[in-house]
């Protein structure tokens, strides 16, 4: 054991023992905790649910984290990525306290061991995995992949943390844990904490070999390599020889701790010295599967083999061989040694925790809130656009988003950033390329734009490690948004889940503080590809959005520049959330002006009187009501309106603009839905209505099916026509085109249906002539490229 070393080895063992007793106790006890009298079948829960096979590894990581932590007052964060390692986390939360002062029924004795052993994977209790309901977690581990992106997310702009992160060589097979490993080409030395990854190898899945633990470790030690990383292997030839990998563990761990120090320190310097780029340590843990626990069951070798993996003996309700073979495994821990007489956890094994939030249950940075401070804004009206008139002119949504980011950024040099796969520029956000840079380590070229060791800006061409870096950035008290294209945000659908899931019961736990909400800027979306096609044409995250809680969800279309302005300032103010922001990037008409954008995006849905034709005081109801939710429909609902005020100027027609998707659901679905009445005054009880919606048409009915109305809603949307084409023919392919919106006018209005066949004509004919005139010259025509609501005076235009 390393001399700078305080701890002895069989107070880490004492340690490592309590974890592992009490984690076999989680999994297959109900009853006589502490084993005062011989076990029984009714000591035993019926349901037998829990994984044993990586648990030891974790207890046994965790014990020596404990000692470093306390020998050099180290903040660490403990992330673990193996699958369902939940006893794990939840033993080592009771041994160090941090268990019981949540949860104060789960006391710190017999009575407490009791209760801490029946609820686990019990009706009523908790997960088998690393849940929010565990102290010290913010990675949940039932699904995998994810574990190495948060743990890097956390240490950003944490430079005095350290992210321990466990990964399992199941994970390890994961498309994102694999990508997760450049993210060192990421991490500035200087500002930033730094990641000790710990990739524990213990054969197998469930059933399965793993990729990394048949690796010769030649090639092993130069995969690591090659990504950056220096590895520190340990392996455990004799699963006996405790004493030995104890010795061996604790001797990488410091030698590790040490390099940290050691890139840290060369990064702090200035000037910097040394390489620009240096290789982190890591550690490769080779360990049994089960390590501790029964060697062979039923004469089958059991301990580092895959049938170790959940419940080694699961015939004890059957089986006397069985039950006696758990109570011999249980007492080989000694739990005499382990616990006093009322069943307090004996005091020299206590003493191994660190103290107060230093334990990493404890530590703060696994409950974000904690931390979290207040963005400071930008004042909105330095950004808003000023609008004399709807309609008039073009300005592009994401490019003055793009200019209160900066600022954004400006004022919160240390706890916001900016995350995207390679779009920042493309989504027409480069605005806070003038405060800031994209954070690169690797070599930077002369003809390199924007590229520093330091930056608010982190791009890598993974979705999947920009959503696990915001996550990790966010549960550790940070605020961030993550922008993308709108087709290829699915590829994080499954994160996007883990994380709603993750906030719905964070909300349900009194002890969790708020933490910021998760916004997605989404733009390059499906109704402007000109040069990308259909590949980049899919709507659907929205759909897969609204189908999480209620209370987690939001869905913002802003149709113009100062409502997506009034929506980014909405959102970032918010907590515990997913926020979905979708709008273009391309310059889009200017509809309202600055306090009414915000006025707008505090209702979520309103009638533009400027683009109907009802007389607003009339005090009768619409002949038609036109909605729309997003920008490209917007523009298509208010073009389609002026063309029926033109042709049909006693045709009473309502605009209403929907920018809060959620105030189409009725108020008993979701916290921001519409009630009834004020949905019924805006889209009548009997009219038509026809709503253009930004993406796959069934959503709107789906939210809108309890409404009165509902019969009598016909909806435009994206249905998967599309091709690499100018905007109008993509609105003419899916029909939410002007022309033919106003011919579902004239089909669904009773007084129109046989008196404007005329008029239903020259709009097909002018349809037609559109659609020629993009296959014959490339473009769109100019009616509707220079199309505006009003036509510009000569004032307007000097």
């Amino acid at each position: 054991m390393n001399q700078g070393g305080t701890m002895q080895i069989d107070e880490l063992d004492a340690w490592w023992r309590a974890a592992n007793y009490l984690s076999v106790g989680q999994i297959y006890l109900r009853d006589n905790p502490l084993l005062r009298r011989p076990l029984r079948r009714e000591d035993v829960k019926e349901r037998l649910l829990g994984h044993w096979g990586t648990t030891p590894g974790l207890n046994f990581i965790y014990a020596h984290l404990n000692r470093v932590i306390s020998d050099h007052g180290q903040e660490m964060l403990f992330i673990t990525g193996p699958g369902h390692g939940g006893p794990a986390n939840v033993a080592n939360a009771w041994l160090e306290g941090t268990y019981t002062e949540t949860y104060s029924h789960v006391g710190r004795d017999e009575a407490g061991l009791k209760e801490l052993f029946k609820q686990f994977s019990y009706p009523g209790g908790i997960p088998s995995h690393a849940a929010p309901e565990t102290p010290g977690s913010i990675n949940e581990g039932g699904e995998l992949g994810y574990s190495l992106a948060h743990a890097y997310g956390a240490v950003f702009d944490n430079p005095d943390l350290i992210a321990a992160c466990v990964i399992g060589d199941g994970e390890a097979e994961t498309g994102p844990l694999a990508a997760s490993w450049h993210s060192n080409s990421f991490l500035d030395a200087k500002h930033d904490g730094a990641v000790l990854p710990i990739l524990h190898l213990n054969g197998y899945k469930i059933a399965n070999p793993t990729v990394l633990s048949r690796m010769p470790e030649a090639q092993l030690e130069q995969l690591m390599r090659g990504y950056g990383y220096k590895p520190h292997f340990v392996t455990v030839t004799d699963p006996h020889a405790t004493e030995q990998a104890h010795q061996d563990f604790a001797a990488a761990l410091d030698t590790c701790l040490a390099g940290i120090r050691e890139v840290q320190a060369s990064a702090r310097q200035e000037p910097r010295t040394g390489a620009d780029y240096a290789p982190w340590p890591m550690i490769v843990l080779r360990s049994p599967k089960g390590w501790t626990g029964p060697a062979t069951v039923d004469g089958k070798q059991v301990e580092g083999t895959w049938r170790a993996h959940q419940v080694p003996l699961s015939g004890v309700h059957d089986d006397d061989a069985h039950l006696h073979q758990l109570e011999e495994w249980m007492r080989s821990y000694r739990p005499e040694e382990l616990f006093a007489e009322d069943g307090t956890l004996r005091n020299e094994v206590a003493a191994q925790a660190p103290p107060g939030d230093l334990r990493m249950s404890a530590t703060p940075y696994a409950n974000g809130g904690r931390l979290l401070q207040d963005l400071k804004l930008p004042a909105y009206g330095d950004h808003a656009v000023v609008v004399d008139k709807p309609g008039l002119e073009k300005v592009s949504p994401m490019l003055t988003a793009g200019g209160y980011l900066r600022d954004i950024i400006q004022l919160n040099p240390e706890n916001f950033r900016l995350f995207g796969p390679d779009e920042t520029a493309s989504n027409r956000l480069q605005d806070v390329y003038e405060v800031t840079d994209k954070a690169w380590q690797q070599r930077i070229d002369d003809v390199d734009e924007h590229l520093a060791r330091s930056g608010r800006v982190l791009e890598v061409l993974s979705e999947h490690l920009c959503q696990g870096w915001l996550e990790g950035y966010l549960l550790t008290g940070r605020h961030g948004v993550f922008n993308c294209y709108e087709a290829f945000v699915h590829i994080v659908d499954s994160m996007f889940n883990q994380h709603a899931k993750w906030l719905k019961v964070h909300q349900d736990l009194p002890w969790r503080q708020p933490i910021a909400s998760l916004n997605y800027m989404l733009s390059s979306h499906v109704w402007q590809q000109d040069h990308n096609g259909f590949s980049h044409q899919d709507p659907g995250f929205i759909d897969h959005v609204v189908n999480k809680k209620a209370d987690v969800i939001r869905v913002y279309l802003p149709p113009d520049a100062n409502t997506m302005l009034a929506v980014t300032e909405h959102c970032l103010q918010t907590r515990d959330r997913v926020n979905v922001i979708v709008t273009g990037k391309q310059p889009t008409m200017t509809w309202l002006g600055p306090e009414e954008a915000r006025l707008h995006v505090e209702r979520g849905i309103g009638v533009w009187d400027f683009a109907g034709s009802e007389d607003p005081r009339g005090g009768e109801d619409p002949d038609v009501v036109l909605g729309c939710a997003g920008d490209v429909p917007t523009v298509e609902v208010v073009a389609a309106a002026r063309l029926l005020k033109d042709a049909l100027p006693a045709l009473k027609v309502r605009v209403v603009n929907v920018v809060d998707l959620m105030r189409l659901q009725d108020e008993s679905g979701h916290p921001h839905g519409l009630p009834a009445r004020d949905f019924d005054t805006l889209f009548t009880l009997d009219r038509p209505v026809i709503f253009a919606y930004h993406g796959y048409p069934w959503l709107i009915h789906r939210l809108t099916y309890r409404r009165t109305n509902h019969d009598n809603i016909h909806v435009r949307g994206y249905k998967e026509e599309g091709t690499t084409t100018t905007p109008f023919d993509m609105a003419m392919l899916n029909q939410i085109d002007r022309y033919q919106l106003a011919m579902d006018v004239i089909d669904r209005v009773p007084s129109l249906r046989s008196t404007q066949a005329g008029l239903r004509q020259h709009l097909q004919d002018e349809r037609q002539r559109a659609w020629q005139y993009t296959r014959d010259f490339g473009k769109d025509i100019d009616a509707v490229t220079g199309w505006m609501l009003e036509e510009a005076s000569p004032d307007d235009a000097t």
